[in-house]
């Protein structure tokens, strides 16, 4: 065979396609793999429907059995005494707790990530602690130390609970962006006479903002959806969750169904919004390129 026979005989090798499973062959992973798949998301599916086929019942005293269809729930919401408040007690903290855990947590990031100093492997692990931490732990102990400090419990000590433990997944979301970064682009902005804080405005900040951006998202998630650490440093106040935490005792209102319904529709037009703009963004980009 001669050196071009042989080089033919490989191409051709290398670049038929890989042989295909025979169609009649019974594979047990085929069939239990996609009836694993559904189950798993039938059952997170459950309270979800569950919660928003209710938020329609036309309740009496309880809200748990089905009395018929109304739309009143939806246009009454504040009907429910106490719901709203809670409601907006939520996203007042949720919206504070967000702000400060962003701003911290985004100068923490950049630290870390640029530059080296004295203890930065204590706060390294230091920032880890409260993902590791149990709920309860951080929550009781928070509690204590209000209570040996004198501070009344309320709106501020929730605030100030959220704000710490919601830190440590702003550092981490946001240090991996920075991780990812090309340093070349800030040392183009210096190169071109920018100043320290025209290069952070005009280019490190607008590359590190979709991690910002996420890590925010995921402060306000977690702060809004927050229970034990809420139930151990709120007081009298209420949050939404503890409202409901209270409410089950004597059968959630549909109103609050309805918030609920409504939070959970929010976020999934949030995200399918986000991924319809990513998607349109690249396929712009590729024409661009493709144009080039």
């Amino acid at each position: 065979m001669s050196t071009q026979e042989a080089f033919a005989l490989g191409r051709t090798i290398a670049t038929s396609p890989a042989p295909r499973p025979q169609a009649g062959r019974f594979s047990l992973g085929r069939v239990v793999l996609p009836v694993y798949s559904a189950l798993a998301l039938i059952f997170l599916l459950i309270p979800i429907v569950y919660t928003i086929v209710f938020s329609f019942n036309n309740a009496v005293k309880t809200n748990v059995s089905w009395r018929g269809f109304t739309l009143n729930n939806w246009l009454r919401v504040c009907d429910a005494p106490g719901v709203c408040q809670a409601f907006g007690n939520s996203i007042l903290i949720g919206v504070t707790a967000t702000l400060i855990a962003t701003v911290l947590g985004t100068m923490i990031a950049i630290a870390l990530a640029r530059y080296r100093f004295r203890f930065r492997a204590a706060t390294n692990l230091l920032i880890f602690l409260p993902m590791a931490t149990p709920e309860v732990v951080l929550g009781a102990g928070l509690a204590a130390q209000f209570l040996t400090a004198g501070i009344p419990k309320g709106l501020g000590t929730i605030i100030v609970a959220h704000a710490m433990f919601c830190l440590s997944f702003v550092v981490v979301t946001v240090k991996a962006r920075v991780a990812g970064l090309d340093p070349a682009l800030e040392e183009a902005g210096r190169d071109l006479y920018g100043s320290p804080a025209q290069v952070f405005v005009r280019v490190t900040l607008p590359l590190l903002l979709p991690g910002i951006l996420a890590a925010a998202l995921l402060s306000f998630s977690l702060s809004f959806d927050d229970f034990i650490i809420t139930y151990f440093n709120s007081g009298s106040l209420q949050t939404f969750p503890t409202y409901i935490y209270t409410a089950a005792t004597r059968g959630i209102p549909p109103q609050a169904n309805v918030i609920a319904s409504a939070v959970f529709i929010l976020a999934i037009v949030i995200v399918i919004t986000t991924q319809v703009a990513g998607e349109n963004r690249r396929k712009r980009l590729m024409k661009q390129s493709a144009g080039l």
